[in-house]
C-alpha cells in the first residue's frame, strides 16, 4: 500500500482511522510514504472526522439534554446548532494552527522540516481526538472525551517517522508543540475556560525521557504512561468494535431500573436509544428530595474510556462546602459529586468498561446515591452484553 487516499471511500477513512489507532506504530511509515495532499488530506479525511463531536454533541443535547441535579436542560435547536457549527470551525482551525508550531519546531529537535508532513503528523494524530467526541451523543458523558489525550501518544510515536525527531527527544517535542500550540491559542483569543483549565497547569520542568518498544515514558517534571498499558487498551478498543454483542436494547435498561431505593420511590421513567448508544432513566423522590437514576450501554465507547485509565486520569477538588473527585477502579472510571449546602450531586460509575451507572440529584447524602447506583444489578448488566 503505497498511497492510500483515506476518505476517497467510506471504507478508506475508517480503515485508516482504525489502523492509526489500534496499530499506529505499524500505520506512521505507511503514511509517511504517503503522497496524498494536504488538501485532499484535509477535505477527504480531517473534515469528515472533525464533525463527529460537534454533530454528536448537537444531537446528545436534543435527545437528552443536559442533566444536573436531577433536572434536564435541552437547548433550543438553533442554539444546540450555532454552538455545534462554532466548534466545528475551530476545530479545523486548530489544526492549522498545531502543524505549523509541529513544523516550525522539528529542527529545534533534531528533525526536518517539512509543511506536508507536519500536517500529516497532525491530521492523523488528531484522530483520536475526533473519534472521542462521539462522547457528546450522551452529554453527562461528555468528559470522557479526555480519552483524546490518546492523540498526543500518536502524535509521539509519529514525529520520528515523519518529522524524523530522535527518538529520545520525541517526548519533548511532543509536549513543547502541546505547550506552543496552547499559547497562540490564548493570543489570538479562541481558548475556551475549559481548555485552558485543563492544560493551563502544565509546564516544562527537569526530568527524565526514556523510550523503548511496550516500555515505560517518564515525562518531564514528573508521571509516567505505560506504552504496554497503552497497546493493550487499544485492544480493548478492537475488541469492543469487532464484537458480535449489539447494543442493549433501552427496553431492557429500562426493567434494570428498581420500582423503589430505600424510602425513595419511582415517580417516572423512560429510555432512548441513539446510534451506538442507549440509556434509561427514572426520578426517585422521598421526604422533598428527588435524584435520577440512569443506566446507559455505551459499548465501544466504554472501552475507549479505558485509555483514561492509561493516562491516570484523576481529579479532586475541595472547598468548605463541596467537593470533587475522579479516579479510576479496575480500569473503570469513577466520579463523584457533593455540594453540602444544598445536600445535592452526583456518583457515576462505569460497570464492565461498556455501561455507564449514575445517580444525580438531592440526598440525605452521597451514600444514598451510592446506593442507588449500587441497585443496579451489574449481573444482570453483564448478561445482557452477553458476558
Amino acid at each position: 500500500m503505497n498511497d492510500v487516499t483515506p476518505g476517497g471511500s467510506d471504507n478508506n477513512l475508517v480503515e485508516r482511522a482504525k489502523a492509526i489507532i489500534l496499530k499506529p506504530r505499524e500505520e506512521w511509515p505507511i503514511i509517511e510514504r504517503e503522497t496524498l495532499s494536504s488538501g485532499d488530506l484535509f477535505t477527504r479525511y480531517a473534515v469528515p472526522l472533525a464533525a463527529i463531536g460537534p454533530v454528536a454533541q448537537f444531537i446528545g443535547g436534543q435527545l437528552f439534554g443536559y442533566g444536573a441535579l436531577g433536572f434536564t436542560y435541552r437547548p433550543g435547536i438553533m442554539g444546540g446548532l450555532s454552538m455545534a457549527v462554532v466548534g466545528y470551525v475551530l476545530s479545523l482551525i486548530g489544526l492549522f494552527v498545531i502543524s505549523f508550531a509541529a513544523n516550525k519546531l522539528a529542527p529545534t529537535f533534531g528533525g526536518e522540516s517539512s509543511s506536508r508532513n507536519a500536517f500529516k503528523l497532525v491530521c492523523y494524530s488528531m484522530t483520536a481526538s475526533w473519534i472521542a467526541g462521539i462522547f457528546g451523543l450522551i452529554p453527562s458523558l461528555s468528559f470522557l472525551a479526555i480519552v483524546g489525550l490518546y492523540s498526543f501518544y500518536l502524535f509521539y510515536l509519529g514525529a520520528g517517522p515523519l518529522m524524523k525527531v530522535p527518538a529520545e527527544k520525541s517526548v519533548t517535542y511532543t509536549i513543547v508543540t502541546v505547550v506552543c500550540v496552547l499559547l497562540l491559542y490564548i493570543v489570538i483569543g479562541t481558548v475556551t475556560a475549559r481548555v485552558t483549565g485543563l492544560f493551563g497547569g502544565m509546564a516544562l520542568q527537569s526530568g527524565t525521557v526514556s523510550d523503548s518498544d511496550g516500555g515505560t515514558i517518564t515525562l518531564p517534571g514528573g508521571g509516567a504512561l505505560d506504552t504496554g498499558k497503552i497497546e493493550q487498551a487499544a485492544k480493548d478498543i478492537e475488541a469492543a468494535a469487532t464484537g458480535k454483542a449489539e447494543t442493549v436494547a433501552a427496553s431492557d435498561l429500562q426493567a434494570l431500573l428498581p420500582t423503589s431505593i430505600g424510602s425513595y420511590q419511582r415517580t417516572s421513567i423512560e429510555s432512548s436509544k441513539a446510534g451506538p448508544a442507549s440509556q434509561a432513566e427514572a426520578r426517585y423522590e422521598a421526604d422533598g428530595k428527588s435524584f435520577r437514576l440512569k443506566v446507559a450501554d455505551v459499548a465501544i465507547a466504554g472501552a475507549m474510556a479505558g485509555m483514561a485509565g492509561v493516562f491516570g486520569v484523576e481529579q479532586n477538588k475541595e472547598d468548605a462546602d463541596s467537593y470533587e473527585k475522579t479516579t479510576t477502579v479496575d480500569g473503570n472510571l469513577v466520579q463523584e459529586k457533593w455540594d453540602r449546602s444544598s445536600n445535592s450531586g452526583s456518583f457515576m460509575t462505569m460497570v464492565g468498561k461498556r455501561f455507564i451507572v449514575e445517580a444525580d440529584g438531592e440526598a440525605a447524602s452521597i451514600d444514598e446515591l451510592k446506593a442507588a447506583v449500587a441497585s443496579i444489578d451489574a449481573g444482570r448488566l453483564a448478561r445482557l452484553a452477553g458476558g
